[in-house]
């Protein structure tokens, strides 16, 4: 995939996932769009669900293996009911939602830090059974520099803030696509 989308292609999938949380809280029945043929491609993608701006429930896949339309139809309903971090949605806060949307590119190896650029990559950082993953949105929305963006995403993993350092330290690097309701 180009990872790059259309309006029209970001609008669908827009609809899709907040077609597919909706039809979950019993609050009507889908009406799903037709899919374009780049999203039927296999294809990684993150649901974030924000509510007065503050973070409401976040999942995705790093891997793709979905066609990207089935991977956002399956990460919204998980972003809106089973982040471990919060309560499921209720249908109260539906109209308050705001959907954002994380299309990922591949993963790309790295072993110096500094091929990071703020806001333009994430990271996964993994270290035996442990991994842990940041989107690249997360340090520009936190003010980060790249240190502090790296300990926090070896910390998400469960490991020393340094861990990033030990040679036994995978860190793989992504870019992606990313809109909203508001943008």
């Amino acid at each position: 995939m180009d990872f790059s989308l259309t309006d029209e292609e970001k609008a669908i999938l827009l609809k899709t996932a907040r077609d597919r949380i909706k039809t979950d809280l019993g609050l009507g029945k889908p009406d799903y769009p037709e899919p374009t043929d780049k999203l039927e491609q296999i294809c990684s993608a993150f649901v974030t669900l924000h509510n007065s701006r503050m973070l409401r429930g976040c999942i995705g896949n790093i891997i793709g293996r979905k066609p990207l339309i089935k991977t956002v139809l399956n990460m919204a309903h998980a972003a809106a009911f089973d982040d471990p971090r919060f309560p499921a949605l209720s249908a109260d806060e539906f109209d308050r939602i705001d959907i954002e949307i994380s299309v990922l590119s591949p993963l790309r190896k790295i072993t110096d830090i500094n091929k990071i650029e703020i806001g333009k990559h994430g990271i996964l950082m993994t270290q035996g059974y442990n991994s842990g993953v940041l989107l690249p949105q997360v340090a520009t929305e936190q003010g980060w520099d790249l240190n502090t963006f790296v300990e926090h995403t070896c910390m998400k993993a469960g490991l020393r803030p340094d861990a990033w350092k030990d040679p036994s330290t995978e860190i793989e690097i992504f870019s992606a696509v990313i809109f909203s309701e508001n943008n």
